[in-house]
């Protein structure tokens, strides 16, 4: 195939498609970067393609195609953060990272309620299994990173990011027990 026929059917597909695979791919991700990032992942591949002219329904592949993406971005582990954990108040949105290391001129109240979120933190993580909370310990409050805690331990990476994962959702829920026992 000529290399403008390509670019035609290219050209013709995005304009077609562009908005309308957006619109079906933004309700099913967390956030429109991940959105985007999906629907240059299909382009990409849909340009790479060498038998672009032997695709019957164009827009049949490219559905298929970002629901494939989707899925695949769906089964991708990914370790999460306390800090993802958000404390909202009448005056917007803190990160719990934010509220543990304000510094001593934030109020009384404010000073109470980190020391009662650091408490629990550390009765949280004593619930833990030891493998989970020495990762969590290690990664986020050590700084070191998953790969140098499973070549420390001579554990397998997805081990040692499953074993993070745990710790993280078992933290997330105690924290989130914590709000609502201090909203109610």
């Amino acid at each position: 195939m000529p290399q403008e026929e390509k670019e035609n059917i290219i050209s013709q597909a995005v304009s077609n498609y562009g908005g309308k695979l957006m619109s079906y791919i933004r309700p099913k991700v967390k956030n429109t970067e991940d959105a985007e990032d999906i629907l240059q992942e299909v382009w990409f591949q849909f340009s790479n393609l060498t038998n672009l002219s032997e695709i019957v329904n164009i827009g049949g592949w490219l559905y298929r195609v970002t629901a494939n993406k989707i899925t695949d971005r769906y089964r991708k582990k990914k370790t999460e953060n306390l800090e993802d954990f958000v404390y909202e108040d009448e005056n917007g949105e803190f990160s719990i990272k934010d509220i543990l290391l304000m510094d001593d001129t934030a109020g009384p109240e404010i000073k109470m309620f980190q020391d009662e979120i650091w408490k629990k933190l550390f009765d949280a993580l004593e619930e833990l299994p030891e493998k989970q909370r020495l990762v969590y310990v290690e990664n986020e409050l050590n700084d070191k990173t998953l790969q140098e805690i499973a070549d420390e331990q001579g554990e397998n990476i997805k081990t040692i990011i499953s074993r993070k994962n745990y710790a993280v959702k078992h933290l997330r829920k105690r924290l989130r027990q914590l709000y609502e026992d201090l909203n109610s």
